[in-house]
């Protein structure tokens, strides 16, 4: 069985994958202090509950925009499930073509997000991931990724004016159903909310006009979303396609297929224990 790891900023959306069949999936805070053993400990306790079986785990897969989690879930790894994992990151087989100026800048999600869009869908396709950030991906059917626009999510966007403002107090995302409100909490939602839905609407129109200048394909661009917010979303724009919550997940998936050949056994042998006990120790400190 494969597990998978897709670390974000908000949250950490981890999968345990048999035979390419997503079985099991959990989200869990994104915590920068968490130690290796403490993530350990609750992965374990998910698995627990689910009756699976830790030892089962033949590899691990991550994919991350924190940096500062990635060494903690990398130990963890080594120490619960005795396996080095596959980092998403320069030098690992794709499939892509990216056409960034400086690949090295395009977030590992966005990545994945594209490869598993294209192996499921086909392209051309824009794809938006609507979480801490709101990203916007444009991929040609030759599996060209040429690029996008990230925008600030709709979380984030809510905190800011709580944060920012003296009087505007902190509110739950959801639809007022109107634009003309009575209330300052319907007022903000509509804002955020509704004014999430029409940017969605814009940047989708200019990046499907643009990608079929690009690719002069009589093909139609169609929009795949995900993330958090994606279905509320949906609801209030006519450009999304198809919403796959579990797109990036499926990503890893499809990446750890394409590489499991070509890498050598990360298993760790029983005579690394002691090293490895001792970098989780230095993580916890």
């Amino acid at each position: 069985m494969l597990l998978a790891f897709d670390v974000g900023n908000t949250n950490i959306v981890l999968g345990v994958f048999r035979d390419g069949k997503l079985m099991r999936s959990w989200r869990m805070e994104t915590y920068n202090s968490r130690s290796a053993d403490e993530y350990g400990m609750v992965i374990n306790q998910l698995f627990a509950y689910e009756g699976l079986d830790p030892a089962k785990i033949s590899d691990v897969i991550i994919s991350t925009v924190v940096p500062s989690v990635l060494y903690t879930i990398q130990h963890m790894s080594m120490k619960y499930f005795r396996r080095r994992a596959l980092v998403v990151g320069p030098g690992i087989r794709t499939g892509l073509v990216v056409k960034y100026d400086n690949p090295g800048q395009v977030g590992a999600d966005r990545i994945v997000n594209a490869v598993a869009a294209l192996s499921k869908y086909g392209g051309p396709l824009v794809i938006v991931d609507l979480g801490t950030a709101t990203t916007f991906c444009a991929v040609t059917e030759n599996w060209e990724y040429l690029g996008g626009s990230i925008a600030p999510g709709l979380k984030i966007s809510s905190e800011a004016l709580f944060e920012k403002t003296a009087k505007l107090p902190r509110i739950e995302l959801d639809e007022p159903g109107m634009t003309i409100c009575k209330n300052t909490s319907a007022s903000m939602q509509s804002g955020l909310v509704y004014g999430h839905m029409g940017m969605i609407e814009y940047l989708c129109k200019r990046m499907k006009e643009e990608l079929a200048a690009y690719t002069k394909s009589t093909d139609p661009v169609r929009v795949i979303a995900t993330g958090g917010v994606a279905s509320m979303m949906e609801k209030g724009v006519d450009c999304i396609d198809h919403v796959d919550k579990m797109l990036t997940l499926e990503g890893l998936n499809y990446i750890y297929e394409k590489n499991k050949k070509y890498g050598p056994d990360r298993s760790v042998s029983p005579e690394e224990q002691p090293e490895i006990q001792d970098i989780v120790e230095h993580t916890t400190r």
